[in-house]
């Protein structure tokens, strides 16, 4: 018989609320997911009220703040905290992002925080990447080239050569488009994702990368390229504003051009 329900361990229950000190005036409910593999109980969504007088702008101020001054058991990744290093990503009121670039201010009400989704959960609102760093190795993101380098040690480019990779250099591996891609979710073992397809067109659009050839052939595959539909919720969701579906589609051009 079909079900058309979670199981009863993946339902997300409801837990502790931590009220705002007495006297807040500018008071902000943050919605947290929980989740401890160690403890055996099903997820459940913390409540934490927090005075925005006393914390910074963005949502990740707000869950630095909980995790130093009201619950130490809170789990999250994050380091830079100017979107630089991609480690923070998750969703924040149903949209894929960084916590570092997110204002509180732009969200309406309460603050509705979960993991990335349709990823295993390590803990909290920590992802399993696991899967897709081995993804990125598999394309060998690095300059792949037989000539000898100049006696500088420099391989130089023109501004117009340059300009090719702009849009696909910025990449910070954060992953919030590969989350949010339908076919991934899907086909996740197989596909390779928007973010390593866009990190694999980076290089094959670097004019000083010679395995262009090499490049296209271990991409030409239904699943690891062609799952890509093209629904766009990758270039939506890029919390750095680039275009995962242009970087594919130029790909599959390029597949194709040299077949005729």
């Amino acid at each position: 018989m079909a079900e058309f329900t979670l199981p009863a361990n993946s339902r997300v229950g409801t837990g502790k609320t931590y009220k705002a000190p007495a006297g807040a005036k500018r008071v902000r409910a943050f919605k947290v997911y929980r989740w401890n593999p160690d403890d055996g109980g099903n997820p459940r969504f913390d409540a934490y009220e927090l005075d925005l007088a006393a914390t910074g702008p963005m949502v990740l101020d707000g869950l630095i703040r909980i995790k130093n001054e009201i619950d130490p058991t809170l789990t999250f990744r994050r380091s830079c905290r100017e979107g630089i290093c991609g480690s923070c990503a998750m969703s924040i009121d149903g949209v894929n992002t960084l916590p570092c670039l997110k204002p509180i201010k732009d969200v309406k009400g309460t603050v509705r925080i979960t993991p990335l989704p349709h990823m295993a959960v390590v803990k909290d609102l920590v992802p399993d990447l696991t899967q897709a760093f081995a993804q990125y190795r598999s394309i060998e993101p690095w300059l792949q080239a037989d000539t000898p380098a100049p006696p500088d040690g420099e391989r130089l480019q023109s501004k117009k050569e340059c300009a090719q990779i702009d849009g696909l250099w910025e990449c910070i591996l954060c992953f919030c488009c590969t989350a949010g891609c339908p076919s991934y979710w899907w086909n996740g073992d197989r596909f390779l994702g928007p973010a390593i397809l866009l990190q694999a067109y980076r290089w094959i659009a670097d004019g000083r990368d010679e395995a262009t050839g090499e490049r296209l052939d271990a991409l030409e595959d239904p699943f690891e390229l062609y799952r890509c539909h093209t629904i766009l919720n990758c270039t939506d969701t890029c919390p750095k504003g680039l275009n995962p579906a242009k970087a594919i589609g130029a790909i599959k051009k390029l597949i194709v051009e040299r077949q005729v």
